[in-house]
């Protein structure tokens, strides 16, 4: 499965993100705490260059804890700040500040040594698709002022936010890359809402789900379906998942098409709890 993406609007996000960069101190890099490698963009590294950079691990209520634990210490370990936030709920936010004026002192020092009057932070959010970017500003802006929506591309054009007196953002466009070279990246941006669900093959996508909790967190699945041994067969284990779950048509066959449908929503509902599809040593062991 190879996703090819890039609508005209993002290429445009891309060209403007460049243009604004003199204006910002700082980028706020958001990616989605359950796959924080593989919901960065490649691009970002290339656009941002040497802009102080802090990043946003959001989504971190729907992540496996323990391995969100485990990303904060690598990206500390690679010198990069990063913070772990619930931007629907709020958690986390009131460090986005304090962590930004500790990544900008220097700057800021030499400013009001300058004689500089202090002014409000200026930031930049960067992010692909549907990660949460819209649903971040109106909670630090406490007003709904930019646009959100759990499909991707919600967000098509550039505007500045106050935040208080200390901050100010420039909210992007979500930006995802021409090609996903490594196919389960595409999987798990899927898998995860990155990707509108009319460009994908949900049975690749379910595939790749039970695979992933059959590895990774085999309890869950056996107590959610009702499986007391996993099969090795896949199409055994979507029959006892299709039939513990009535997903069956007329004539009492399991109905595949409804049974991928249910594992996807279902994983994307956290009914298997929070899932982390990726740890640090994953990318370490790809360098």
């Amino acid at each position: 499965m190879t996703i090819q993406w890039f609508p005209g609007h993002m290429a445009k996000a891309r060209r403007e993100v460049t243009e604004k960069l003199k204006l910002i101190d700082i980028v706020f890099e958001l990616v989605d705490a359950r796959i924080p490698a593989s919901s960065r963009n490649p691009m970002i590294d290339e656009i941002i260059q040497h802009k102080p950079r802090l990043i946003l691990l959001n989504k971190a209520d729907m992540a496996d804890a323990a391995k969100t634990k485990q990303w904060l210490d690598y990206y500390a370990s690679q010198g990069n700040k990063a913070i772990a936030i619930n931007a629907h709920e709020g958690t986390g936010l009131t460090k986005i500040t304090s962590a930004s004026k500790e990544l900008l002192k220097e700057k800021f020092d030499r400013m009001k040594a300058k004689g500089i009057k202090p002014r409000a932070i200026r930031a930049m959010i960067v992010g692909i698709p549907n990660v949460g970017k819209s649903t971040l500003i109106n909670r630090l802006a406490k007003k709904n002022i930019a646009k959100t929506g759990n499909m991707p591309g919600v967000t098509k054009a550039q505007q500045w936010i106050k935040v208080g007196k200390e901050l100010e953002l420039l909210d992007t466009p979500g930006i995802l890359w021409p090609k996903f070279e490594d196919q389960e990246v595409g999987l798990k941006l899927a898998l995860t809402g990155a990707i509108k669900d009319t460009l994908l093959n949900l049975h690749d996508i379910s595939l790749y789900a039970i695979r992933f909790l059959e590895k990774q967190y085999p309890d869950r699945l056996q107590k959610r379906y009702g499986i007391n041994e996993i099969p090795e067969e896949i199409v055994e284990l979507f029959d006892q998942i299709g039939t513990f779950r009535g997903c069956l048509t007329s004539g009492a066959m399991v109905d595949y098409d409804k049974t991928a449908e249910l594992v996807v929503r279902e994983v994307r509902s956290e009914k298997m709890g929070p899932l982390t599809f990726e740890v640090p040593q994953d990318i370490q062991a790809e360098e």
